[in-house]
């Protein structure tokens, strides 16, 4: 096997919701119509947004909040992305690797450890809160708790619905209920822009290969995404989750277009992917690694404008120009991987221009990839 498919593979068990590294818009800044909006929205959620507060998490665990945490630390970057967009920033005194394209998160500690996290390192923040990724096994939840740690654990998203119903409990339990309100509002209607704008009858077929056969299939968000950018993702016909495919079974769905990452951006040479109409023709939409593979707002956003603008290259000059380009970097000393997004949009909640980093996943956890949890 690949080293580069190993990497890509191991995607499967830990599903990136990271960051990125830009300037953050003032918290209750409206993105949508304006004042008027922005007033109604915090008057519809400061009065639902106070403390003590008590949720029941993704594990069925309680967690009761005294007071607003000044402290947060974040155990899976999608988390630290959400907390960036929707003002909560100043807050987070802990991030993982993968999160270190956000700007700022050099400042924080790196609780990040071989596997998932260090919990020394994460008692050494001293958080008020700990969002931890669904991902997550359950001996680390266990362990977290186990030394007294307020940990949240968050569900897994399977929707953009589910991901918006995530920014808003990140909201409510940190205390940036107008900032996930407005995040939220700007996501689904740039998602309701896209969805108008595609033709239920003219929809290519889509694969998105993780590396070492596996792929993206129905019931993720992934392959929401894909279908509300206007395409057909052939592996949610029979399957779900993130399968490993044969190579017959992948010559059978022939794609049309391979979704590729700045981590694949060989892999369409590769059998039995180069056999297919995407291969022959070389059709592949590219899309930075850190929006396809993070179920947060923006990265829902990202990658929807960025597929739907290279699959249908034939529009309008002003239709395409409303995707966020994509770029890649060279690969950074100490293996990391580099990647780079560049946004220029002035409307969005949280973010900037963008530069990502995202730090190559330890071999080892391709077994895990067989489970299929991508946080």
């Amino acid at each position: 096997m690949r080293p580069r498919s190993i990497l890509v593979a191991s995607l499967v068990a830990v599903l990136l919701c990271a960051g990125v590294a830009a300037p953050v818009a003032a918290q209750g800044t409206s993105t949508v119509d304006g004042t008027q909006r922005q007033t109604s929205t915090a008057a519809a959620t400061d009065d639902a947004c106070g403390f003590p507060v008590e949720l029941t998490d993704a594990s069925g665990e309680t967690l009761r909040l005294e007071e607003r945490p000044e402290r947060v630390t974040t155990t899976n970057p999608s988390a630290a992305q959400t907390m960036w967009e929707i003002g909560g920033r100043e807050q987070v005194v802990g991030v993982t690797r993968y999160a270190s394209y956000l700007e700022g998160a050099e400042s924080r500690t790196d609780v990040s450890a071989e596997f998932g996290v260090s919990i020394e390192e994460v008692q050494g923040t001293q958080p008020d809160l700990v969002l931890v990724p669904n991902s997550t096994d359950s001996e680390q939840l266990a362990d977290l708790r186990r030394v007294g740690l307020p940990v949240f654990h968050l569900p897994r998203a399977h929707t953009i619905e589910d991901i918006a119903d995530k920014t808003t409990t990140i909201g409510r339990l940190t205390g940036n209920c107008e900032g996930a309100a407005e995040t939220n509002e700007w996501m689904n209607e740039r998602v309701e822009e896209s969805r108008l704008s595609t033709d239920d009858d003219d929809r290519p077929t889509i694969l998105y290969p993780l590396g070492s056969g596996y792929v993206a299939a129905g019931d993720t968000f992934i392959d929401e995404m894909l279908s509300v950018a206007g395409a057909e993702n052939v592996a949610a016909r029979n399957h779900t989750g993130y399968p490993q495919l044969s190579d017959e079974v992948v010559l059978q769905l022939d794609p049309e277009y391979l979704l590729i990452t700045d981590r694949d951006t060989d892999i369409v040479d590769e059998e039995p992917y180069s056999l297919t109409t995407a291969g022959r023709e070389n059709n592949t939409i590219h899309v930075a690694v850190q929006w396809v593979n993070q179920p947060a707002p923006r990265s829902v956003v990202y990658t929807v404008e960025n597929v739907s603008a290279q699959l249908h290259a034939d529009r309008t000059t002003e239709d395409a120009a409303t995707a966020t380009p994509t770029t890649t970097a060279s690969a950074t000393e100490g293996g990391d991987d580099g990647s780079n997004g560049t946004a220029t949009s002035d409307e969005t909640p949280g973010f900037g221009p963008v530069v990502a980093v995202i730090a190559l996943i330890a071999t080892a956890l391709i077994a895990r990839a067989r489970v299929g949890g991508r946080e």
